[in-house]
């Protein structure tokens, strides 16, 4: 009689990658929490003041401290504060009164929509441009088209994104009048501020995608497929661009989070309704239950982003994971 031993769950590599990176998301989350608690509690001065203005009596001021819980010790508010997370509750704007995430869940969408189309629109210029340039310029060919490309790229990659706003504010809202410079009106108030966020990151993508697509041109399989004369594309688009996927994946997983982060500054120069506006009126204004949530909203979102390009790359290099555990 054969007996087949049953393997233990967490000894599957698949098991213990979803283990690992679940523990690092709660630890990173818990982390953000604190961070964000922290860093509006320690900063001088005093919300409620502000809040109410210099005209408000002290009666109101302590009334108001008292009805937030600021009068509490620090860690008691932390603990009310972990409280409020786990159930939900993120608490009340100073400002307007109303629910935390009632405000979060108006800006939250139009931020998201700037993000995403900023980054399929990086993905959709980026790659052919670095195919095509990894081509052109295979084997030491074109050294003026790769000296134009790679100084440029850099140029466009190193400049803020609010800088690149600016400029096409200038262009094509003030100078030209093609545009709308502010707001969000219509698919046309899209354009500037999807564009400015996208420009750098698709400059550096576009360079990472090249220098992938130059390494692969020379590996053994591309030379064997061109040895069977296939044609150029299928070598190009069949053979060769998959497998510059997985480092231009790891890449654009890390741009989409800094074009999240990027949306702060971009949003206040054209004016969008978003929640980088939110967050810049709410730190002026010392709002910091609105503050706290939108940090965890951004930060969360970061980690979701890195927790779905984990989990592609694994799923594209099962090798990788399984090495790794």
């Amino acid at each position: 009689m054969v007996t087949v031993e049953a393997t233990p769950v967490f000894d599957h590599p698949w098991m213990r990658f979803a283990a690992r990176r679940l523990g690092r998301i709660v630890v990173s989350v818990w982390v953000l929490i604190t961070a964000a608690f922290l860093m509006i509690h320690l900063v001088p001065g005093d919300p409620v003041r502000t809040v109410l203005g210099p005209t408000a009596t002290a009666e109101v001021v302590a009334a108001k401290r008292e009805a937030l819980g600021l009068n509490d010790s620090l860690w008691l508010q932390y603990v009310h504060y972990l409280q409020g997370m786990l159930s939900g509750d993120l608490g009340t704007a100073l400002t307007s009164n109303l629910p935390v995430s009632q405000v979060i869940g108006q800006r939250l969408p139009t931020t998201a929509t700037l993000a995403v189309l900023a980054f399929l629109l990086a993905v959709v210029v980026s790659i052919p441009i670095g195919v095509f340039m990894g081509v052109l310029t295979r084997g030491g060919r074109a050294r003026r088209a790769e000296l134009s490309f790679t100084s440029m790229s850099v140029v466009l990659g190193a400049i803020p994104e609010f800088l690149l706003a600016v400029g096409l504010v200038y262009v094509f809202g003030v100078s030209l009048g093609w545009l709308p410079v502010a707001g969000r009106s219509g698919p046309a108030s899209y354009v500037l501020p999807v564009v400015a966020l996208a420009i750098g990151p698709a400059a550096v993508l576009s360079r990472i995608v090249r220098v992938e697509m130059l390494s692969v041109l020379s590996a053994d399989y591309v030379r064997t497929a061109r040895a069977k004369r296939l044609r150029p594309a299928a070598v190009y688009f069949e053979h060769a661009l998959p497998n510059t996927l997985t480092a231009t994946l790891t890449l654009g997983g890390l741009l989409l989070s800094v074009m999240v982060a990027g949306t702060v500054l971009v949003e206040n120069v054209f004016a969008w309704p978003g929640l980088g506006t939110t967050m810049i009126s709410s730190i002026l204004a010392r709002d910091y239950p609105i503050v706290q949530a939108i940090v965890l909203v951004y930060g969360v979102g970061v980690l979701l982003v890195n927790l779905v390009v984990d989990v592609a790359l694994a799923v594209l290099d099962p090798r990788s994971a399984i090495r790794e555990s």
